[in-house]
């Protein structure tokens, strides 16, 4: 009987008995709870997009920066190795060379004047359609043409309008408005206005693609201002009204101060994409008359001169533009109070 008790002992005690000798111990299987679960299924049903990203958007650009620091020509593009010598000697060539800052201020100047239209633009047009009357529906349909419609049509039909020998525009301004003599507003790089007898150089190429990008562009900014308008409470207004404010005043210091934050998001989506710009300029100018901005600067590296290395240093060159650029306003945002 002893000897019973002393065999039940172990167990007595709580104490668990080791496994045989040759067996594996078996481990405890985690739990997995609900959000890891649905964690585990959002990667995996985003596995596919994120792979495609990383290829078409990562890989290029990562590799466009290795292109930016070796000396590459485009007949070598298939065989180059991206990781092959580096040197510093594309970024001495972009720097040196007085086309780079010219078409950097171009760019800024084109980037400046068509933001501003485009805001201005956009800003009048989601005023005038505030208020509802009959056909409304139908002119707000009408301002979303511009940005809806090919690229490659409307220039083509502003290119028609402004020649100097058989377009519309110049035939208004020597019919109606007394021109001397037809514009040629996209090929002339710099003309004269005629101002209280002072000669005004005025660069016509560049204002005229500017204010294609403001009519092109200006629906982009309608559409957010216009909802931001639709959510604005009339009671301010209302009150204001009562108060004896005129409608400069409401629009100053009612409406105005709501709108500022879509403004400003506006501006930094349309200064990325227009500093970007490329199409618009060259299927109006080429990059002519004075037109050359940056993205037609580093097209001509890469086709006419054939230059890979040099264009992928510009093209570096803009990207860290723009990222001082965005942190300028976010930091600037943030010393508003705004978050980002």
């Amino acid at each position: 009987m002893m000897a019973a008790d002393t065999n039940l002992e172990p167990a007595a005690t709580g104490t668990v008995p080791s496994p045989p000798a040759g067996t594996k111990p078996t481990r405890t299987k985690r739990r997995v709870t609900l959000r890891q679960h649905d964690a585990r299924t959002g990667l995996w049903l985003m596995s596919p997009t994120l792979v495609i990203v990383v290829m078409v958007v990562v890989v290029p650009l990562i590799w466009s920066v290795l292109l930016a620091f070796q000396h590459v020509k485009l007949i070598q593009i298939g065989t180059v190795n991206p990781f092959g010598n580096f040197t510093l000697d594309n970024f001495r060539v972009v720097f040196a060379n007085g086309a780079l800052w010219t078409s950097l201020l171009t760019t800024i100047e084109y980037t400046i004047g068509s933001v501003t239209l485009v805001i201005i633009f956009g800003l009048i047009a989601a005023i005038v359609v505030r208020r509802p009357f009959r056909g409304r529906t139908l002119v707000r349909a009408a301002f979303l043409l511009p940005y809806v419609a090919p690229v490659v049509a409307v220039t083509f039909v502003w290119k028609v309008m402004l020649n100097p020998e058989f377009g519309i525009v110049n035939q208004f301004g020597q019919n109606v408005l007394g021109w001397d003599k037809p514009i040629p507003f996209l090929s002339q790089a710099t003309g004269t206005w005629d101002l209280l007898g002072m000669q005004i150089p005025v660069p016509t190429a560049l204002l005229t693609v500017i204010a294609f990008e403001g009519w092109r562009y200006f629906p982009f900014a309608f559409l957010f201002i216009m909802a931001r308008l639709e959510a604005l409470s009339t009671e301010p207004e209302e009150a204001a009204l009562v108060d004896g404010a005129g409608p400069w005043q409401t629009f100053r210091y009612i409406i105005w101060p709501q709108l500022i934050p879509v403004i400003g998001v506006l501006a930094v989506l349309r200064t990325i994409w227009t500093f970007n710009e490329f199409d618009d300029i060259f299927l109006l100018t080429g990059g002519a008359a004075g037109t050359q901005v940056a993205s037609v600067r580093i097209f001509d590296l890469l086709t006419v001169q054939r230059n890979v290395g040099a264009a992928s240093a510009m093209s570096v060159v803009l990207a860290v533009l723009l990222i001082l650029m965005l942190a300028f306003y976010t930091l600037m945002m943030r010393r508003r109070g705004e978050k980002i």
